[in-house]
Parts: structure tokens; sequence; C-alpha cells
């Protein structure tokens, strides 16, 4: 059990690291920051990246809650 949780928090760190690398933009999004420049486009696509983590965490941390219950009531 121990083991599962050393890969989950390997695989999220290698995922924060790579977060950078992400394109997080619609293509209106891309076509206005291409205007903006380099600098401001990189900040408008962290800033897209931030605001997602936040509805994903918690519908992740739900889900995982319901699995848990759910598994515990079948056994």
């Amino acid at each position: 059990m121990k083991t599962k949780g050393w890969v989950l928090a390997v695989c999220l760190v290698l995922l924060l690291l790579n977060a950078g690398y992400l394109q997080a933009q619609c293509s209106i999004c891309t076509k206005t920051a291409s205007q903006m420049g380099e600098g401001p486009a990189k900040a408008l696509n962290s800033a897209i990246i931030y605001l997602a983590a936040a509805p994903l965490l918690i519908m992740g941390y739900i889900g995982m809650r319901w699995w848990k219950n759910e598994k515990n009531m079948h056994k």
C-alpha cells in the first residue's frame, strides 16, 4: 500500500515539473496571446493552467473519496 502512495507522489511531482510545457490555450486565446508577445503569452498560459488546477484537484479529491467509500462498502 505504501508503494502506491510513493508512485502517486512521484507521478504528481513529474506532472508538476512539466506543467510549464503544457499548452492550455484555446484558439482564440492563442491568437490574442501571439499579438501580445512571448512574455505575456507564457503568463496567460500559466494563468490558465493555475486556474484549472483547483477545480481538477477538488474533483479528484471527491472522486477518490467516493471510490474509497464504494470499495469499503463492498468488502
